[in-house]
């Protein structure tokens, strides 16, 4: 008898505990009261979290003697007693010091604590509240769950629900589990059948009439070794659960999961061998109930069709050392593209194995802005160049030249015409596409002006206008052009472009900036698709004087190759946007750079001395190559430089006299004898750069020359170097010298400098955690 009152006393304490939960809500903004958007909020000590929305909005479920801590890179790190508050808004402080004590994942920053229970329940009254409770009923329009993996979140004890990573769904882990691997998911159970993990995110939460969530011994008891990860027990109303009513397909014996079904339909018809379909009674007797809305069965002729990981890189050859007796010129176009890092960010931020060619040493360089002068003189550009010892081989110098192109205020730029080509085909569907791309977006319609127009073209199976061309002052009417767009269908990215240069072309702006903004994953399969085909399509559509920015999105089927063919042979740049962090980057701190060209066709030729370097080897730029004819041919296309872009290339070099295993003995020439110019023996090397002017096709040229100085390495030059050693390391290049993680660790640490928005900081983290895999 007393044990059952202990127990009936322990279970009133409980249901008063629970009692006390609440929803708090609120918003974060920085000092000056701008939202912050992807803004961390964690009930301190627990695993149960939140994010802001676009607004800087937020909702979490707490109880009176909670603390809610509120962090944002770059800011500092807020506490705030929940209390008897409902609201509770903050506003951040800038403060790059306090950097190191965030740990940055994507969206949020995640802090796992073990759990041990054995039951916990949501009911769908619960649920209700959350859009009951909200702040001023507005508040609650648009924070209000919209799946059941969200509604969920900081509901239930033990239970993370997360967007850390962007992925295909919300990432949904009990007890805490460490690993990202797909083996550490709970099972699901929807109406007392076993049901797909991903059917969650199908699931309508106005259906759901409670969860159960079972953890540790108690899930085990009942389900057995298949639930050592919990069980989440989902009921719906009348026992119907609205799951996705799409067929399940086999492809050569294997199940695909319903998010790459688009992949299966795009399967050639000459790879397909067999296709056989199955009715919903018939499918559900031969495969189960994962089969119950039909069955289709393919099988193809290489028997082993995968679809994991469909990204497509283009195939990088390192560059090696040149002789420059033989070669005494490098030449190369300027890159700004920045997608290469942010990509590389995420695939090590989700614990995935690093592909050596989506590893481009430039744009990983090129990712971070360092201390160059701005140019003062005619031209729109600064050159400054550094040489100093190479930190990872005692025997090379390691050559820095820097450019950077002219700053200008955001009112100081022209009126832009500005044409969004957004891909809302069926492989934009996940959480990590289209609806990153419609936040993303809002971005950069808020800071356009009056004088500024917007269209917006989308392509699915085929393409249409959705906006005509819009003044910047309309932004209401804008962003629900962006809000009502829905994915679904093939890929017509050959269309959509033709509509759009045609749209853009139509509206041009004389002295204006007109650009297309193509934001996609890059899956194009209907009509001109090939690599070859969008390089030749780009090439007749720039002449109109339109360029082009791209944006890529998404992981599973990212087609970086394709994405850049385009950017280059548009006239524009190419970046990549794994999260609301990178979207700020890309169109706030960087929206001058991003939408206005200062310069086209810039090109870069080094002319190395054969009396001081023995030999040289450009890093990065591979796919940037140009013969040394093309530096003074103005038929030859090059890249674009955006106000306020630095570029940053590095060179190693082998001085004259040092013996190096990098270097292997040549023939003499017969007909040829080198002779070097004894009258510049002070000179290292000279740097030739040549640019046009956005709306010219003659060139202007600049020079700059290098004596043979050697310098104390600089805060920028140590960064750099940190930077580019570790994309030697992902690439497995043969000159890294067997340098360690801790070695790049220890020269970012050198060239952190003020760091004032935290890139390097995160950077640092980043090789950090790459060390763990």
């Amino acid at each position: 008898m007393k044990s059952l009152l202990n127990m009936l006393f322990v279970f009133a304490f409980l249901m008063q505990a629970q009692a006390q939960e609440r929803l708090i809500v609120g918003k974060v903004t920085d000092e000056s009261g701008h939202p912050l958007p992807g803004a961390n909020i964690m009930v301190k000590g627990s695993t149960i979290g939140t994010q802001t929305d676009f607004d800087g909005l937020y909702e979490i479920k707490a109880e009176n003697t909670d603390v809610l801590v509120f962090s944002y890179v770059g800011y500092v790190t807020v506490e705030r007693k929940v209390g008897k508050l409902n609201t509770i808004s903050v506003a951040l402080q800038a403060d790059a010091a306090q950097l190191e004590e965030v740990v940055v994942v994507g969206y949020c920053t995640q802090k796992r604590r073990e759990v041990v229970g054995a039951v916990t329940a949501v009911s769908a009254s619960q649920l209700r509240r959350q859009k009951q409770k909200a702040y001023h009923n507005q508040l609650a329009s648009q924070i209000q769950s919209t799946t059941t993996s969200k509604a969920l979140q900081g509901n239930v004890a033990g239970l993370q629900v997360s967007d850390a990573n962007v992925g295909t769904s919300s990432r949904i882990l009990i007890r805490g589990a460490a690993s990202i691997s797909n083996k550490k998911k709970p099972l699901v159970v929807v109406d007392g059948v076993l049901s797909s993990f991903d059917d969650i995110e199908h699931l309508n939460p106005n259906e759901i009439k409670d969860v159960n969530v079972l953890k540790d011994s108690n899930a085990i008891a009942i389900y057995g070794s298949r639930a050592s990860n919990g069980v989440i027990l989902i009921s719906t109303n009348n026992n119907k659960s609205q799951v996705d009513k799409e067929p399940l397909y086999i492809v050569d014996g294997v199940p695909v999961k319903k998010e790459h079904n688009h992949v299966v339909n795009s399967l050639p018809k000459k790879d397909i061998d067999s296709k056989t379909e199955y009715d919903g009674a018939e499918a559900k007797k031969k495969f189960g109930r994962i089969a119950k809305n039909g069955c289709i069965v393919i099988t193809t002729h290489h028997g082993n069709f995968r679809i994991e990981n469909n990204e497509s890189y283009a195939v990088i050859e390192e560059n090696t050392f040149e002789r420059t007796t033989l070669s005494p010129l490098s030449t190369f176009s300027i890159d700004v593209d920045k997608a290469s890092y942010s990509n590389i960010r995420r695939m090590i931020n989700n614990g995935m194995v690093v592909e050596p060619d989506a590893v481009k040493i430039e744009e990983m360089i090129n990712y971070f802005n360092y201390n160059y002068p701005q140019p003062t003189g005619e031209h729109p550009f600064s050159i400054t160049t550094e040489v100093s010892k190479t930190p990872w081989n005692k025997d090379t110098k390691l050559v820095r030249i820097g450019l950077q192109g002219k700053t200008f205020l955001n009112e100081e730029l022209p009126a832009s015409n500005l044409t969004f080509l957004i891909d809302v085909s069926g492989s934009m569907g996940s959480q990590n596409k289209l609806p990153l791309l419609k936040q993303a977006f809002k971005l950069l319609v808020n800071q356009l002006r009056e004088k500024d127009k917007v269209s917006i073209v989308v392509y699915a199976g085929a393409a249409g206008v959705v906006l005509e061309p819009t003044s910047g002052n309309q932004k209401e009417k804008i962003i629900g052009a962006l809000d009502n767009l829905s994915s679904g269908g093939s890929t017509a990215g050959g269309a959509g472009i033709t509509l759009a240069y045609k749209l853009a072309e139509k509206h041009f702006k004389k002295h204006g900036n007109n650009r297309v903004i193509l934001a996609t994953d890059g899956d194009f399969n209907v009509g001109a698709s090939s690599d070859k085909a969008m390089e030749q399509l780009i090439e007749e559509k720039r002449k109109s004087g339109v360029f082009l920015s791209v944006l890529g999105f998404g992981y599973g089927n990212y087609k970086d190759s394709k994405l850049e063919t385009l950017a280059d042979k548009g006239n524009g740049n190419h970046a990549y946007i794994d999260n609301m962090q990178e979207a700020q980057k890309v169109f706030g701190k960087e929206f001058g750079g991003t939408l206005f060209t200062i310069a086209k066709d810039v090109k870069i030729q080094i002319e190395f001395n054969p009396k001081k370097v023995q030999a040289y080897r450009l890093i990065g730029y591979e796919n940037r190559m140009l013969a040394d004819e093309d530096f003074v041919d103005d038929t030859k296309d090059a890249g674009e430089l955006g106000s306020g872009h630095t570029v940053t290339a590095l060179y190693e070099v082998i001085p004259v006299g040092v013996k190096s295993d990098y270097l292997k003995d040549v023939a003499d020439l017969k007909y040829t004898k080198s002779q070097t110019n004894s009258n510049f023996s002070d000179e290292l090397f000279t740097v030739k750069f040549r640019y046009k002017k956005p709306s010219e096709d003659q060139s202007i040229e600049m020079l700059h020359v290098q004596k043979d100085e050697m310098s104390q390495a600089s805060p920028d030059f140590n960064f750099a170097s940190a930077v580019a050693l570790f994309g030697m390391q992902l690439r497995q290049s043969r000159y890294y010298n067997n340098a360690t993680l801790e070695d790049v660790i220890d020269l970012a640490n050198k060239g952190r400098g003020e760091d004032r928005e935290g890139y390097r900081a995160e950077f640092i983290r980043l090789v950090s955690s790459y060390q763990g895999l």
